[in-house]
Parts: structure tokens; sequence; C-alpha cells
């Protein structure tokens, strides 16, 4: 939970480096955040035009784009690789696969043109 919070007080900082633990609890908090908006809007029938997302899922959803960005961002920066890299997504199957890869690998060890080494800070 702690990285978590970290990630949503770093809410649009999009420079520095952020380990591999950081980006994927959050991840999966912002997963599990996820579920429980779309929850509260099924059960409630609170669903827009036939689909079950409603008010819940769409304020959590929006909530969360920006603190993802960043972190993914800074995820990036810890391969030494620019946030642009993320766009790598676009090409269709192997653009998916390819970021999956880089964001499970392991950051640089060393400082590198976005920062010092992450895992030494903490």
């Amino acid at each position: 939970m702690n990285w978590f919070l970290k990630a949503l007080r770093q809410y649009a900082d999009f420079s520095g480096r952020a380990r591999r633990k950081e980006y994927w609890m959050f991840t999966l908090f912002a997963m599990l955040s996820y579920l429980v908006a779309l929850g509260l809007d099924t059960s409630m029938d609170l669903g827009i035009g036939g689909l079950p997302y409603g008010p819940f899922y769409l304020i959590t959803a929006l909530a969360l784009l920006i603190p993802g960005l960043a972190v993914s961002v800074r995820r990036m920066h810890d391969l030494g690789k620019s946030g642009w890299m993320l766009l790598i997504a676009l090409i269709p199957l192997v653009g998916s696969i390819w970021l999956l890869v880089l964001l499970a690998s392991n950051g640089q060890p060393h400082d590198n043109n976005y920062g010092s080494d992450p895992k030494l800070l903490q």
C-alpha cells in the first residue's frame, strides 16, 4: 500500500526513476480500485448505456490516469529509456509483449540520465 501512496504523492512527477516494485504495486492496487468501483456501479445498477461501467468507475479511472502514466514513465527511466517508449504498445501484439517484458525487467543498477538507482535510495 505504501508504494501505491508513494505513486499518488508523486501525482504528476514524470522525472526520476521508479523501481519495479513501485510500478507493480501501484498497478495491483489500481486494479483492485477499479474492481471495487466496478462492483459498486454494478451493485447499484449505475451502468451507463447498458454497460456495467458507471460514475464510480469513471471517477476512479480519471483519478488514476495521470499517476499511472507518471509511474510508467518513471519505470521506463529506471531502464534508461525515454517515457515515449510507452508508445511501443501501439504496435499490434508485439508492442504490448515487448512493453510487458520491459516493465518486468530489472532497472539499471547505476546512475543514468534520469537519476540515481532508486534501490540505493530506499
